[in-house]
Order: structure tokens, then C-alpha cells, then sequence
């Protein structure tokens, strides 16, 4: 029972840090720096794809295993994408609303 408590408390705390680390990095100048973990996290969603293909037998029962094993694997990178997709629209909208501030001022 310890080890079950253990292990859910350690999957969270990977969770929170993941976001934080995206939001972290979302928040920086470079668009590129908020893209790191979706990639690799939808390149992981791959690697296991391409185990699932090399390793089956029936041509049904994989493409329902590649389809099942792609949308498990990518509900990270979604979560990682929309935390990046907000945090880049609240960075655009506050340049632009800097902006507007310049233009009024001449």
C-alpha cells in the first residue's frame, strides 16, 4: 500500500513540475524554448508506436493498438501545447497592447 501511495505521489509531482517547467519556458523570449517538452514528449508517443509495429503480428489488432497507444501517449503533449498556446497568447497580447501605448504616446 506504501509503495502504491509512493508512486502515485511521485507521478504527480513529475506532472506539476512538467507544467511548471513548460510554463517556465513558454514564458521566454524564444518561441523555441516552450516547444522542448511537447517535442519530446510527442517523439516518446513514436518510439512507442514504432515498438507496438515492430513486434505485432495481425494488421487489425495493430492499427488499433498504434491508435489506442498514440492518443495515450500524447494527452502530455496536448497538455503541453495548450499550457504553451496560453502563455504565448498572454505574451502577444501584451506586446500589443505595448504597442498601442508607443502609438498613442506619438
Amino acid at each position: 500500500m506504501k509503495n502504491v501511495f509512493f508512486a502515485i505521489v511521485v507521478i504527480l509531482l513529475l506532472g506539476v513540475g512538467g507544467i511548471l517547467l513548460q510554463i517556465f519556458l513558454s514564458k521566454k523570449d524564444s518561441k523555441w524554448l516552450g516547444l522542448i517538452l511537447p517535442i519530446i514528449t510527442f517523439s516518446i508517443s513514436v518510439i512507442a508506436v514504432a515498438n507496438v509495429a515492430m513486434f505485432s503480428i495481425d494488421v487489425k489488432q495493430t492499427l488499433l493498438t498504434i491508435v489506442s497507444v498514440l492518443a495515450i501517449y500524447n494527452i502530455p503533449t496536448v497538455i503541453l501545447l495548450c499550457v504553451y498556446k496560453a502563455c504565448r497568447s498572454k505574451i502577444k497580447e501584451r506586446k500589443d497592447i505595448e504597442k498601442m501605448n508607443i502609438q498613442d504616446l506619438q
